[in-house]
This record gives C-alpha cells, structure tokens and sequence, in this order.
C-alpha cells in the first residue's frame, strides 16, 4: 500500500523544485519513497552515503537522486536527479510531501477543555485530550487524543502535540514545536535536601519549562520545570527519545541531542552543540558554542572551547581520547612485556651478585 497515495509527480516535476537536471526519462512518475537497497518501481530514492553505490545499479526504484557530481560506473536503470546535496534535497522533498497530508481538524465532544481556555482558529483537539484553566492556544494546532495540558500553559501557532504528552501548568511553548508521544514537560526537579533526622525534605519547584520556536521533542523525553524561574530550550533545538533535561538547564539554539542524553541541573549549553547518544553533562556546568560529544561522552567541568570535540569520561579531547584508547587496547601486551623485562632485570641483577 502506497503511504503517500495523494502524492505523484514527474521527475521534471522534481527537478524543478529541486533546481536539479534530470539524466533520463523525464516524465517518469513517482508517489512514494524507499530505500535505495529495496526500491521499487513508483517510488523515489537518494544516494548520498557512497558505501551504498553499489545498490544504485541494482535499485528498482524508479527515480534516484545523486549529486551533482556523482559518475555512473556502469548503466543505470532508473532516471537521475543531479543535485548540489542529494541528503539535503530529499529533506525537502520529504517536508514538502509532508505539507500536503491533510489536517486533522474541529474538537472533539469526548475532549475536556475549560471554559477560560483560548483556543485559536483550526486547531484540532483529539478525544480524550484535557485542556484546564487558563490555557492559550494558537492557531492550527494539533492536539491528539489523551494530551494533557495544565492550567495556563501558553502554546503558540502551528504546535503538534502527539498521544499521551503532558505539560504541566504554567509551561510556555513556542510556535512550530513539536512534541512526541509520552513527552513531558513540566514535572518537578529533581531537588530534595537533607534534613537533620536523615531524610529528605522536598524542595518545592516553583518555575516552569520555556520552549522557544522550532523545538522538537522526542517520544519520553522529559524536561523538568525549574526551582525558580525558566528550565529553557531556545530556538530550533532538538531532542531525540528517552532524554532528560533536569532543572533549571539552559539549551542552546540549534543544539541536537541523541537519545537516552542526560543533563543535570543548572547546566548551560551552548548554540549549534551536537550530543551523540548516551552523553551525560554534571551539573552546573557551562559549555561552548558548537561543542560535539561522541556517544556515551560524559562532561564534568567546564568546556569552553568553541566547536571542539570530546569523548569518553571524564571528557578528553577527541584525539586525545583516540590515542589514549590506541594505548589501552595494547595494554595486555605492554604487561606482558613488563613482565618479560622485570625477569631479565632479575636475572641481570642475579648475575652482578655472583
């Protein structure tokens, strides 16, 4: 079954939106994607990763698209795009395509929603969905079944909140975010303190979350409403599943963070960051603009670097890192050797003595 049965375009079609050159038949039609390894006939597919060329020979799709610059070893089946950047301009085919599936529109009668809430024009509000006092919500937002939105919570234009989200009150979303299944945002910090008899007094969390426009937030990932003032994420940042923001965190615009990341609270990150999966930052700490840890990286003071890489943990620079890591993988050999030199030390030694 064709997922994108409302979509159909020419190649030419293509190119032209894509101001790319067509080598091939230029009125083959396509209204579906694959993969380049399991195309199919009707559908478009990319090359852009060169450790999968060799599918282009064999792919049944009908068009692929390549960059400008790629050369065909041998005859090709299927009609060319030539673009600058072919990961790029699939990108833009798939937001197009995406712009084109219908909206869910009207409220539902099984919905919950205060009468104080604002609710703008063309939102759709799914059953199920709870909607309390005070809140605002802009226009052609996309609220599915089961959401819950606490008292006044801001949201702006053009939102989707998908199944299960929950935002606590006093939260504030920014326009065009968009936050997956089981997102929560809002819930306590993390913040208890000792008390004289060994237990622990909660400390009451009295801020909120802040999601500036263009935020994307992955299925189960959590963002902890500050102890006072804002838990923030700026502008265009983006966050994959299962990720925990804790209290009172700052998040760059631009930043890109992969799943199961942690942050601990008070933490500031910097513009244009890249966080490969299972990092963790300490708390309270300052990173700069455009840092890039590889997965499982774990940050415990400040890096204040522009655009430098770490891994490992404690963090080391990336070459760093990479040399140490050549050095470890030969330590059972360097023990063996140690071995062998203290039994010919000794028996040196043993020799001098006679």
């Amino acid at each position: 079954k064709k997922i994108y049965s409302y979509m159909e375009f020419s190649a030419q079609q293509i190119a032209d939106f894509l101001k790319g050159e067509v080598v091939g038949d230029s009125t083959i039609k396509v209204s579906d994607f694959s993969k380049i390894e399991e195309g199919r006939p009707g559908t478009l597919t990319f090359l852009s990763n060169p450790k999968y060329t060799e599918y282009i020979y064999t792919t049944k799709a009908s068009v692929v698209l390549v960059n400008s610059d790629f050369v065909p070893e041998k005859e090709i089946g299927a009609t060319l795009i030539k673009v600058a950047n072919s990961y790029e301009a699939l990108a833009m085919l798939l937001s197009l395509v995406e712009s084109m599936k219908p909206k869910k529109q009207g409220v539902s009668s099984l919905a919950s929603i205060s009468e104080s809430a604002t609710i703008g024009e063309n939102a759709y509000i799914g059953p199920y969905a709870v909607v309390e006092s005070g809140v605002k919500i802009g226009k052609n937002v996309q609220i599915y079944p089961h959401v819950y939105i606490g008292e006044n919570v801001t949201i702006g234009d053009n939102v989707i909140l998908y199944p299960n989200v929950t935002i606590y009150h006093g939260c504030k979303i920014g326009d065009r975010c968009i936050l997956h299944a089981g997102c929560v945002l809002g819930s306590d910090g993390f913040g208890f303190a000792p008390s004289a008899d060994g237990h622990y007094d909660k400390i009451p969390q009295i801020g909120i979350v802040t999601l500036e426009s263009d935020v994307e937030i992955g299925a189960n990932t959590t963002v902890d409403r500050s102890t006072m003032g804002t838990t923030l994420i700026k502008r265009g940042a983006k966050l994959d599943n299962l990720i925990q923001i804790a209290h009172n965190v700052e998040v760059g615009e631009d930043t890109v963070m992969a799943a199961l990341t942690g942050i601990a609270g008070s933490s500031k990150i910097g513009k244009r960051c890249m966080f490969g999966g299972q990092s963790g930052v300490v708390g309270h700490v300052n990173m700069a603009d455009g840092t890039i840890l590889a997965a499982r990286a774990g940050v415990t003071k400040d890096l204040t670097e522009p655009n430098a890489a770490y891994s490992g943990y404690p963090q080391l620079k990336l070459n760093d890192f990479q040399r140490s890591y050549a050095c470890f993988r030969q330590l059972p050999a360097m023990r063996n050797q140690l071995n062998d030199l203290k039994k010919k030390i000794d028996e040196l030694s043993r020799l001098l003595e006679k």
